[in-house]
């Protein structure tokens, strides 16, 4: 990953407050919990700049302490009041985790959790895979695939051992030969895969996607600072992009746009702000940051929460430093500052 450092995030790391691993509150009963920041792709549209040819990313991240990620959940589960739903999203491929069964078994036994789902484009989606998911009592599987034509998946995914009718044929068994639901979700590239999105939900109609949850979430390319911009690739409005889907919908029959009702998404109470903006707090630097030029660090005192300086590398900040830093954004809980 062009000389990415590998951190392995383990007790007693806090495992909230930084947007790359572990667990993201947007107020809902659905909590992003990121295990991982690794990805196996290195696809042209990529919002996160993942995979082997990142240029942005200075470090990967793992959490390998499994407990400690099972009590942090569980805190957020016993404040959302229950019928959470634990997501495996993030910056990466949750698959790409050497214990994926394991964090999903894991995950499955905390009170208040009623499903866990998991985001993944596929590379590592086997039958293997699939069954040791469904003994894991995976719920559902958010499956970003593209493309149906291999030469243009490899290309899109921009990873020429991308095999589409592998994951094709894994996601079949997925739905032939388990409970887990399979959730459908493209990225619409205006003018690349048009007509691959048509095929897609041709497909995932055929093989009966959407048991328990909306069968589709197609997503609309967005272009992200710090994400990839393919060549040629219109960013469309949000108004084009719903337009669009309506067509498509009318002509196919389906509903393409599902509501956050749909999947049972409501809202639920949320961890109070640890820090406002503005707030000067001190920090012990613990892990080198996830974005070159940044550094995480921890409170000496109060909350237990990560917070990310930027700009750390115009005055050397390193692993080891204490540092003043004034907030700037507290976000969905998602800790920025800069050294005061």
């Amino acid at each position: 990953m062009r000389g990415s450092r590998l951190v392995e995030i383990r007790r007693p790391l806090p495992l909230t407050g930084h947007v790359a691993f572990g667990i993201l509150d947007r107020g809902t009963n659905v909590l992003q919990v990121r295990v991982t920041t690794l990805c196996p792709l290195s696809c042209i549209f990529c919002s996160v700049d993942a995979g082997p040819r990142t240029r942005m990313r200075a470090t990967e991240y793992i959490v390998t302490d499994i407990e400690w990620l099972q009590e942090w959940v569980a805190r957020f589960a016993t404040l959302k009041g229950g019928g959470v739903e634990a997501l495996l999203d993030g910056v990466g491929d949750p698959l790409s985790h050497p214990r994926i069964a394991e964090i999903v078994e894991a995950l499955k036994k905390i009170p208040g959790v009623s499903a866990v789902a998991l985001e993944t484009h596929g590379y590592h989606l086997t039958k293997n895979m699939v069954d040791r998911l469904w003994e894991a009592g995976l719920d559902r599987v958010n499956l970003s695939i593209d493309s149906l034509d291999p030469e243009l998946a490899r290309r899109l995914a921009r990873t020429p051992g991308y095999d589409v009718a592998r994951v094709v044929e894994a996601a079949e068994y997925l739905v032939k030969e388990t409970e887990i639901d399979l959730h459908i979700a493209p990225v619409w590239l205006p003018g690349v895969n048009d007509r691959e999105i048509e095929r897609i939900v041709e497909w995932g109609t055929r093989i009966g996607a959407g048991k328990r949850w909306p069968p589709f979430g197609i997503q609309k390319y967005v272009a992200h600072k710090y994400g990839r911009k393919p060549r040629g690739v219109r960013e469309v409005s949000w108004d084009e992009f719903y337009r669009w889907l309506d067509r498509l919908g009318e002509k196919l029959g389906v509903n393409l746009r599902p509501r956050s009702e749909d999947f049972g998404i409501r809202p639920a109470p949320r961890v109070p702000p640890a820090f406002n903006v503005g707030e000067h707090v001190k920090l012990d630097i613990v892990l080198p940051g996830w974005l070159r030029g940044e550094v995480i660090g921890v409170p000496l005192r109060g909350a237990k929460v990560l917070v990310t300086v930027v700009g750390a590398s115009r005055i050397g900040l390193e692993v080891g430093d204490r540092v003043l830093v004034k907030i700037t954004s507290n976000k969905d809980g998602i800790y920025l500052a800069k050294p005061y």
